[in-house]
């Protein structure tokens, strides 16, 4: 169960159901989702025989009928209070209640991790979690559920926000609306708008948004942000230096070839150093690496911090390649050896770039020396601590704001939370990041609302 994790997710039973199951049993049991992976769960019980009879052994059945279909929540405990993973079922469609009154706004949400939110008066609804919308079953769930909320909440949107991804289907969804105003939000600073609205913040903040992807103003995959703003506008102040992403998505799937684009991006024709790792990745396919790299094809440009966290993983050969999303974050956080308070040397150019080229070289150089993963994973945490740390220092040295949010994905690793809220505080910055939302994209649409609002005005 859960392959090696040391975190294992507990479902506790809810429905009579589920107590009469369980009354006969003397241990736990190992259970899935009724659903095919990445399509949305099954709720009718003809669908259930013709899709999962190759799955389920038996079929447990019931004569009434599932009106909305809803996933169960995730939380977890972080820096001592349950933080919201995923928020479904008893979470939604609990409003959030806004500190101003809003118009009827629909913000359609990302790409991965969708949720939509419908905002009236000083209440925004936020969806329960959709999924990930390139499968087209879960985006027809999507328009689905989008109709049935405004049925519910009897809400006529004349405002529509969408992210800034032309290719993302909750944008295309949006810009096929007829008689609306839209209204494109920046994906990172939906990230921080959503957290100062979860957290009663109006006046500027220092942001800090780390996750994956992100479309970027300029086109650039984000995902290691440092920005000054607030509901009206951020600023851009610095960001992860940028890097190249060979074979665009494959990189994804396979973490070594983000590493290779790390050291090549960073390092050049001195990659040469890197032979213990490069020798294990097939010449032709680094040739090809190297040349989509040089010409910019399928090679895109990101600042993202989950990669880098992919990169780290590959280097210490605990997540070459991946099964599901995050899993080589995943599994570098789970090693980590919390004695440990050691750390590497990073760069910071032009004030605010960080440049990981220090960390990568020392993080390869211990590989080499042999030494142990969880040395290695602490360190790597530590430093990228150390480094948002400085950089929040002296964003706040230069501008006066003390006032400090974090939201993305990678802020849902523990050890990193809690290490940079501790030093953050240390500083005198009040930090804060959400709880009652996902700091994934899960919370993205709340935000988009709120920065639509402003937008609109």
């Amino acid at each position: 169960i859960a392959q090696g994790l040391p975190t294992l997710g507990v479902l506790l039973p809810y429905t009579p159901v589920h107590y009469l199951l369980l009354s006969g049993c003397k241990h736990p049991l190992v259970m899935t989702s009724g659903n095919i992976s990445e399509e949305p769960l099954v709720s009718d019980n003809g669908e259930a025989i013709a899709k999962l009879a190759d799955i389920a052994d038996c079929f447990l059945l019931h004569n009434r009928d599932i009106v909305n279909k809803i996933d169960d929540s995730v939380t977890r405990l972080l820096a001592g209070r349950e933080a919201v993973i995923r928020r479904a079922r008893g979470y939604a469609p609990e409003p959030v209640l806004l500190p101003e009154q809003l118009p009827e706004i629909l913000a359609c949400g990302p790409e991965q991790k969708n949720t939509f939110c419908l905002t009236r008066g000083c209440q925004a609804f936020v969806s329960q979690h959709i999924g990930d919308l390139e499968n087209l079953s879960t985006y027809e769930y999507y328009e689905r559920m989008i109709d049935f909320y405004r049925y519910i909440f009897r809400s006529n949107p004349q405002i529509v926000a969408h992210d800034l991804h032309p290719r993302y289907l909750s944008t295309q969804y949006a810009q096929s609306l007829p008689n609306v105003r839209l209204v494109g939000v920046q994906h990172h600073h939906a990230h921080i708008a959503a957290c100062m609205l979860e957290n009663g913040l109006q006046d500027q903040v220092i942001g800090i948004a780390c996750d994956g992807t992100g479309y970027g103003t300029d086109g650039n995959l984000w995902g290691g942000e440092f920005f000054l703003g607030s509901y009206r506008s951020f600023t851009r102040l610095g960001h992860l230096k940028y890097v190249r992403m060979p074979g665009g998505e494959k990189a994804i799937k396979h973490p070594y070839r983000m590493a290779f684009g790390y050291l090549y991006s960073l390092f050049g024709e001195e990659i040469s150093r890197f032979s213990q790792f490069t020798d294990l990745i097939a010449g032709e396919e680094q040739l090809l690496m190297r040349q989509q790299m040089d010409k910019g094809l399928n090679a895109p440009l990101t600042s993202s911090c989950g990669r880098l966290f992919d990169a780290a993983a590959a280097l210490l050969n605990i997540g070459r390649t991946v099964r599901y999303e995050g899993e080589a974050a995943i599994r570098l956080e789970s090693i980590i050896d919390e004695h440990v308070c050691e750390s590497y040397n990073f760069a910071i150019e032009e004030q605010y770039l960080l440049d990981p080229a220090p960390l990568l070289a020392e993080l390869y150089q211990d590989a080499v020396k042999g030494i142990s993963p969880p040395v290695m994973a602490a360190k790597f945490h530590n430093t990228l601590i150390n480094a948002l740390t400085l950089i929040c220092c002296r964003i706040g040295a230069a501008t006066g704001v003390k006032t400090v949010c974090l939201s993305g994905g990678v802020f849902q690793n523990a050890y990193l939370l809690e290490g940079i809220l501790k030093k953050l505080t240390d500083n005198g910055f009040a930090a804060y990041w959400p709880q009652k939302l996902p700091a994934n994209d899960g919370g993205i649409s709340l935000g988009q609302a709120m920065m639509a609002h402003y937008a609109s005005k």
